[in-house]
């Protein structure tokens, strides 16, 4: 007889989606890295000049590349250096994707206390990719 614990429906629901979102995040940002490298789309830094910031503050490397913070860089897309940026935001959303995922098994399973820490988990996740929670030195 096994003994080991099993995995709930949820968790495994959750557990597939994440292993989906890491593989097609690593994907995109292996596509972005190659676009970038290979030259296909102008960068806002060369990658020959990249050595010449490597050393810098991050406050120094935005204000002498004009590079965006925050959401900024969304309106360089079409900059080769800019583009991989989707590939780190779409990983980053995995864990929201996930949580909303297991919101219909809470629901059904009437888990209401787990359903409640989920809502609220994908809302301060949801809050703080928005730029609405202001920390650090961003």
């Amino acid at each position: 007889m096994d003994n080991r614990p099993q995995a709930s429906e949820a968790q495994l629901a959750y557990a597939k989606l994440l292993d989906l979102g890491m593989k097609v995040g690593i994907v995109i940002l292996l596509i972005t890295f190659i676009i970038y490298i290979a030259g296909v789309m102008e960068p806002n830094v060369p990658v020959d000049k990249l050595p010449d910031y490597w050393e810098m503050k991050a406050d120094e490397y935005v204000e002498v590349t004009g590079k965006a913070t925050g959401w900024g860089w969304v309106k360089d897309l079409g900059k080769g250096d800019v583009l991989n940026s989707v590939g780190i935001a779409f990983l980053a959303l995995v864990t929201i994707f996930c949580y909303l995922r297991v919101v219909p098994i809470m629901i059904r399973d009437k888990e209401i206390a787990l359903l409640i820490l989920i809502l609220l988990e994908v809302a301060v996740l949801a809050a703080a990719a928005s730029g609405f929670i202001k920390t650090g030195g961003h």
